[in-house]
């Protein structure tokens, strides 16, 4: 069950080893040279009051997300949970699923797409290079549409790597940049300052009981765009 909590914490998912949240666009993961309050330390001073604890709480960072981006993330509220669940995102046993809303609408209905990527830490930017060049590694990714609309198209998309900006860069490199995402091509940026790219899904063994988890991250419910498509959201 989908909960709201006083602090606006979208709960996905809780266990005894497993916390799972809907992250709002614009919210960083984890702290970085901001200064802004990062998503990790909320879950924490969450479990913190809901728990009553004296001491301090145990919140893992698992993986991220970009701070534009809307939707699921895991954190691991014990040691052995984060080391497992890192051993599951490294042999690529997690299956994560986004939804993206492009234009113009991309030639294939459905496709698989290869690059090569390389990152510009200075430019926080991605850009596709030839394979071979230094620093280049291999981006693969599946996508399928799912709906059109008058002037965007909704895709489902199944990152097969784990890139900087893979998603982002792939869909800008064949010519549909993501709605907003004015650093990958897109006219013009969300009011919100956010991006259309919401991290739908997540499915993955828990890494205690050994059971499958399926965690789904429901669309932003005040973005106009995203809720046009939610009927095509299974």
């Amino acid at each position: 069950m989908i909960r709201s909590t006083p602090d606006n914490l979208e709960l996905l998912y809780e266990d005894n080893h497993i916390i799972a949240v809907n992250k709002r666009a614009g919210d960083i993961v984890q702290g970085d040279q901001t200064g802004d309050t990062p998503l990790s330390e909320v879950v924490k001073a969450f479990l913190k009051h809901k728990y009553q604890k004296p001491g301090n709480v145990f919140t893992g960072v698992v993986h991220r997300i970009d701070r534009p981006v809307s939707g699921a993330v895991l954190f691991a509220k014990t040691s052995k949970a984060l080391s497992r669940l890192n051993a599951l995102f490294q042999k690529k046993e997690v299956r994560k699923t986004y939804l993206a809303c492009v234009a113009p609408a991309p030639k294939d209905l459905d496709c698989r797409l290869e690059h090569y990527l390389r990152k510009d830490a200075s430019k926080n930017k991605s850009t596709v290079v030839r394979a071979g060049r230094p620093g280049a590694k291999k981006a693969e990714l599946e996508y399928r549409v799912l709906a059109h609309g008058q002037r965007y198209t909704l895709l489902e998309i199944s990152p097969l790597t784990g890139r900087h900006h893979q998603i982002r860069c792939q869909l800008s490199a064949i010519g549909c940049p993501i709605k907003g995402d004015l650093k990958y091509g897109a006219a013009r940026s969300n009011l919100d300052g956010g991006i259309h790219l919401h991290a739908h899904g997540l499915n993955f063994r828990h890494p205690v009981s050994g059971l499958q988890v399926v965690i789904k991250a429901p669309l932003p419910e005040h973005d106009p765009l995203w809720q046009f498509f939610a009927k095509a959201v299974s």
